[in-house]
């Protein structure tokens, strides 16, 4: 076993995620997955800061959705890590970017995960009754909050890496919202936080 981000995984999962920096970087040039001051360190700037959301999911998920999948960051991690452990996950990524639904597919294939992308508005998908739900990089806490409310099962649990703003947003989530939330520290980022939110209603 090896260990990503405080996580034990096997060597499988790190050549699975390996292959996938490769791949990334490979797409990158084409449709702008990633931002061109991180390419020189994919793994830890997506790889692993990614991989630490993982521990915060609980063992035994049935759905889990990844909205804004984008480059494949956290969707792809989560899945590769997820396999690793031979978990029988369902994994729903929603990207309205068809070039970036196209490269997670692809990505999908090669890497041997069975994912199912949605190309369209996570606004307009049906509801996914999702164990958990991961968004990196999407939008505020607030603007998530109506995504969240429609697509999590009842006891679900939206996990949410957000950066250095994470404190002015939750006020602002709490006027229109209420909901449950613990804050954990990143690993890969002092100023950053993980937010566990769940029991979420609106005002």
């Amino acid at each position: 076993m090896k260990t990503l981000s405080g996580i034990d995984v096997s060597r499988e999962t790190i050549d699975r995620l390996c292959k996938f920096e490769d791949i990334v970087l490979k797409w990158n040039p084409k449709i702008n997955l990633i931002a061109k001051s991180t390419i020189n360190d994919v793994w830890d700037r997506h790889i692993k800061d990614s991989a630490q959301l993982f521990q915060y999911a609980p063992v035994n998920v049935s759905r889990w959705l990844d909205i804004g999948s984008g480059g494949g960051f956290p969707g792809i991690v989560m899945a590769a890590m997820s396999v690793g452990l031979g978990h029988q996950t369902e994994f729903t990524f929603v990207e309205s970017d068809q070039r970036k639904s196209t490269f997670l597919r692809a990505a999908a294939r090669e890497l041997d995960l069975k994912i199912t992308v949605l190309a369209e508005r996570v606004e307009e998908t049906e509801a996914q009754n999702a164990d958990v739900i991961t968004a990196r990089a999407l939008k505020s806490v607030s603007e998530l909050m109506p995504m969240l409310d429609r697509h999590l099962a009842a006891d679900g649990i939206a996990i949410l890496p957000k950066g250095r703003t994470f404190a002015d947003e939750i006020p602002a989530a709490r006027n229109n919202w209420r909901f449950d939330m613990t804050e954990h520290a990143s690993i890969t980022d002092a100023d950053a936080r993980i937010l566990i939110v769940k029991d979420i209603a609106s005002d």
